[in-house]
């Protein structure tokens, strides 16, 4: 085996290994209980809870960090990484509100299975499989808008599952919105500066295959257990 395959193996290993911890602590990314009773008695805008709820939301949520992840991995332009996040941020809020407001609902393991294939999706382009297939490859700017729309669909059925009181309904969920940007902001703002300082060192260029490797390996397994999910809870 030569050191690349290892590599790529190892890489591979490390995604599942992740992508399992992700479904391990997927309570982590719901709503607590304590924070889910206050969302439900809370009459009005609130705007400073609801933003720390969104900020949460988006941080502990490693599946939409992954995607991103995928995302600005080959983005080395600012104006580029400003316009992909753009249109995954419009796509997200779209459906967020759309879901909520419009009462869109959508299996939460169905929609958690396509952000896994998101995931997945993105590790696959981000490997240049679509070149060596020869196929035509989708313009990965309407990818991040689809994918984009499906993540808020992901966001929306958090809160469709509680109580939610129609006094300041509309407020509230802008503020949840706002920081479900806030904390993208967090995060993007620590992967590029880990990107930043890890493209500068002559190991990015050896390892970004099997990082990719391991970001698509991540995607599949995410994927297949929320399928799972939807199978048994059908």
């Amino acid at each position: 085996m030569t050191r690349r395959h290892r590599d790529v193996a190892l890489a591979a290993l490390g995604g599942i290994g992740v992508a399992l911890l992700v479904v391990g602590s997927a309570h982590a990314h719901a709503l607590s209980e304590g924070n889910a009773r206050f969302v439900e008695g809370s009459e009005g805008a609130a705007l400073g809870p609801f933003v720390y709820l969104g900020a949460k939301h988006m941080i502990t949520g490693i599946d939409h960090i992954l995607f991103l992840f995928g995302v600005i991995f080959f983005l080395y332009k600012l104006r580029d990484v400003v316009l992909y996040v753009s249109l995954f941020t419009l796509g997200h809020s779209l459906t967020l509100l759309a879901g909520v407001l419009g009462g869109l609902r959508v299996d939460p393991h169905a929609v958690d299975a396509v952000i896994g294939l998101s995931v997945a999706y993105k590790a696959f382009e981000n490997l240049g499989a679509f070149e060596r297939l020869g196929r035509w490859r989708p313009d990965p700017r309407h990818a991040v808008l689809v994918f984009g729309l499906v993540h808020g669909l992901g966001l929306a059925t958090r809160l469709q599952e509680l109580a939610l009181a129609p006094s300041g309904l509309l407020a509230n969920l802008f503020f949840f919105n706002a920081g479900v940007e806030i904390g993208q902001v967090l995060a993007l703002t620590a992967l590029l500066g880990g990107l930043h300082l890890w493209r500068a060192r002559e190991s990015f260029g050896r390892r970004a295959f099997a990082v990719n490797t391991a970001l698509l390996a991540a995607g599949f397994v995410l994927a297949s257990q929320h399928a799972v999910g939807y199978w048994v809870s059908a």
